[in-house]
């Protein structure tokens, strides 16, 4: 599916952090829509998807001047108190749009200089390693977490084809710590994985979230509902999975491995 780039001239880029993001003072999305077009992305049930004639994935909203505007609002927004932001919450700051627009290293550049007092960057993609530079700039005041829902390559083509393998997301979790920044793997929507998924992730990674439709798509699992992904589940003969308490099992494994103390579930993971 190929994807059509618009360019828009935003009025504002910090958000409000409410809801699932109330722990953070702002969000920051440096693109309307993503071409990772992932199948089960709640984003696909909020108005900026629904009300849009354009196929979910097939169309990007690239800002303009987006770094000249995030200077100005982020020295306004430490006149009044702690800043924290969660980059992003409704696309991938680092989805394919990003290697040749460069507004997420914009938005980077402009908090290695400016830094808020904590930035979490949520992404799926290993170009985020691009940006090592300006990461390390940041120190202790960043986290990049990085979404690895499961260690199946198989299962990952089925929800989202779009989006990098798995091998990859685990080659730039590693050079992201052994570079010296803070990382967590998100396991978010838990899919099905193997008892061997711990391991990986301990190889990697000294952090682990792990969170699923019914915690993290902000009406439990309703949204996410409405997609009708039990489908996918039934071609591969998993619908066990498909369910609230599936995600227990993978939480048990990773604190096997990685201790319970190092192991967050939902919300409390992506907190500052």
């Amino acid at each position: 599916m190929g994807t059509e780039l618009q360019y828009k001239q935003p009025k504002s880029l910090l958000n409000k952090g409410t809801g699932f993001l109330a722990g953070y003072t702002h969000s920051l999305n440096p693109y309307t829509g993503c071409s990772f077009a992932c199948s089960y992305c709640y984003v696909r049930q909020m108005p900026v998807s629904l009300f849009r004639p354009l196929e979910w994935g097939s169309w990007v909203d690239v800002k303009q001047g987006a770094a000249e505007l995030l200077e100005k609002e982020l020295a306004r927004a430490k006149k009044k108190g702690k800043v924290t932001i969660f980059m992003s919450s409704s696309t991938d700051p680092y989805q394919p749009a990003e290697y040749k627009e460069r507004v997420t290293r914009a938005l980077l550049e402009v908090m290695a200089a400016e830094p808020p007092d904590f930035l979490l960057v949520q992404t799926r993609s290993p170009l985020v390693t691009r940006d090592t530079d300006l990461l390390l700039r940041l120190g202790s005041r960043v986290r990049v977490s990085l979404t690895v829902e499961t260690d199946l390559e198989q299962v990952r083509r089925l929800f989202t084809p779009s989006a990098p393998p798995v091998a990859a997301r685990l080659k730039a979790l590693r050079k992201l710590k052994e570079a010296g920044i803070a990382t967590q793997a998100t396991v978010a929507p838990v899919l099905p994985s193997s008892p061997a998924f711990a391991g990986l992730l301990a190889g990697v990674t000294d952090r682990v979230c792990v969170d699923d439709y019914f915690m993290g798509d902000g009406s439990g699992g309703k949204r996410t509902g409405r997609l009708g992904l039990s489908e996918l589940y039934e071609q591969i003969g998993r619908q066990d999975w498909y369910h609230p308490s599936a995600y227990l099992e993978v939480l048990h494994r990773m604190e096997q491995v990685f201790g319970a103390e190092r192991v967050f579930v939902s919300q409390k993971g992506f907190e500052p």
